[in-house]
């Protein structure tokens, strides 16, 4: 298959790896931003919103000159350079890059008001402007809190349970620039040193979107030192959600039951979640005047960190030891990861919580190829969505060949959100289900219920097959 191609421009193809529409865009013009290399070995880069990329699919766009012909001397992007792709929900005009010269350190898009502190670095302020309340505790967040932490046996696996008796001196800043000030992208980054080790940390807020990234790259000479990164929050939550493989656990934040209390910390895949309980008032008429329900809630998203730990209004994230046994030389060097926070109304169900810690994990894929003299004909449209699961609960897991058929699919899914769930397949693919088989492909008989029915935190495996010519989208 072939793609249409320009002679007027390199096209840029953009993928969705998630099976889901990230967001909804109505506009056509779009929004550009130059990112300007702040290292030798980093190429310079384009950032561009791009619009509506379909669950499982991609979309096509341009990159022209503003004049009627390339000159030969113009230097298009390589294959192997990317273009960072963004998402919105809004229309915005082609916008100049601003030139940086303040000394405001607030970043802000539709969604949030962050203030970042200059004496420290740590965040002074994050403001929801949707809910209009203040996400953080008075202490602030993103604190770069360290400890002592040797002694263990098996130390690379055993955290010292005492590690909070043992505070070492808070993070000292070394300095704080804006990177990047733009429509689409405000970098503002801060280092900070921690014994022998710099932390560069840069704060990013992309406009359209909800979730404040921080991107962080660590020089780690430390011994015997834990490092987590802090988040005091301006809720009070009894219980703490986090991530596991294929659903979610809920955990209390004050344990009183010595198992529980076993429990400092916890593991977690791509999120952990605050979420606060209170009164709602009674709007449908129901026989009583008020019941409980989630009000708001912090997610902590992470791409890489899994360790967690949860007060009634705090999260924490561990983000570095430095064990002594096995290998004392294991975690030395170089280290690159990124978190966000995620504020939200009501409970991290209705907030797509579980989409945040994937997006975040898996982003856009752009491919970039060069200009053609000639125009060619496509054989794909400008836009494609391959599958799409049709429910916003379930997570697909994986899409295979048949082991013992190669027309046939194996298609394997769960339910995210603790509620029953729907499977209906779309997009330009074609499948349709077959039966129902377990993990080793092998057929099991229907149930009772309908095969595309799932219940709450439940995992299937479906055979798939082509539909017909005549009854694909």
């Amino acid at each position: 298959a072939a793609i249409q191609t320009k002679p007027t421009g390199c096209t840029s193809l953009t993928c969705n790896p998630l099976y889901w529409q990230v967001f909804d865009h109505q506009g056509q013009p779009l929004v550009t931003q130059l990112r300007t290399s702040v290292s030798n070995t980093n190429p310079s880069a384009l950032l561009f919103i791009a619009p509506d990329i379909p669950s499982v699919g991609y979309r096509l766009f341009w990159l022209c000159p503003q004049i009627s012909q390339i000159s030969n001397s113009i230097d298009f992007p390589s294959e192997s350079e990317l273009i960072w792709a963004h998402l919105s929900h809004y229309e915005y005009s082609i916008a100049q890059k601003i030139e940086i010269a303040t000394t405001n350190w607030n970043l802000e898009n539709e969604f949030l008001r962050v203030t970042v502190d200059p004496e420290t670095g740590n965040l002074s302020s994050t403001w929801d402007k949707i809910h209009h309340r203040e996400i953080l505790a008075q202490a602030g967040g993103n604190q770069l809190q360290a400890f002592k932490d040797s002694g263990q046996y098996w130390d690379a696996w055993n955290i010292d349970p005492n590690y909070e008796q043992h505070p070492l001196p808070p993070a000292e800043l070394k300095s704080i620039e804006w990177i990047e000030y733009g429509p689409i992208e405000q970098r503002l980054r801060v280092v900070r040193q921690i014994g022998q080790s710099q932390f560069c940390t840069d704060y990013i807020l992309q406009t359209g979107s909800p979730v404040l990234k921080i991107a962080t790259t660590v020089d780690w000479q430390e011994r015997g030192v834990l490092v987590k990164a802090a988040f005091p929050l301006n809720l009070e939550a009894e219980s703490a959600t986090y991530e596991i493989p294929c659903g979610a656990i809920s955990r209390p934040t004050q344990p009183q039951a010595p198992r529980e209390k076993a429990k400092w910390e916890v593991p977690a895949i791509r999120w952990a979640d605050l979420t606060e309980i209170g009164n709602r008032q009674n709007n449908y008429q129901l026989p009583i005047t008020n019941y409980q329900l989630p009000i708001y809630g912090v997610s902590l998203l992470n791409d890489c960190k899994y360790g967690y730990d949860s007060k009634p209004n705090q999260l924490r994230l561990t983000l570095l030891r430095s064990p002594s046994w096995p290998d004392p030389e294991a975690d030395r060097g170089y280290h690159e990861f990124t978190y966000a926070i995620y504020p939200h109304a009501n409970s991290w169900q209705s907030a797509h919580t579980v989409r945040r810690g994937y997006e975040l994990n898996q982003p856009l894929q752009v491919k970039v190829l060069p200009p053609s003299r000639e125009a060619k004909e496509a054989s794909l449209p400008p836009v494609g969505c391959f599958l799409d699961l049709g429910a916003q609960n379930l997570i697909l897991m994986a899409l295979k060949q048949s082991e013992d058929n190669p027309e046939q699919w194996i298609l394997r899914c769960y339910e995210c959100h603790g509620a029953a769930g729907e499977l209906s397949l779309g997009g330009n693919a074609g499948l349709a289900i077959a039966q129902q088989v377990d993990l080793l492909e092998r057929s099991l008989p229907f149930p009772e219920a309908k095969t595309n029915q799932i219940s709450p935190w439940q995992i299937l495996s479906f055979q798939c097959q082509k539909k017909p010519a005549q009854e694909r989208e």
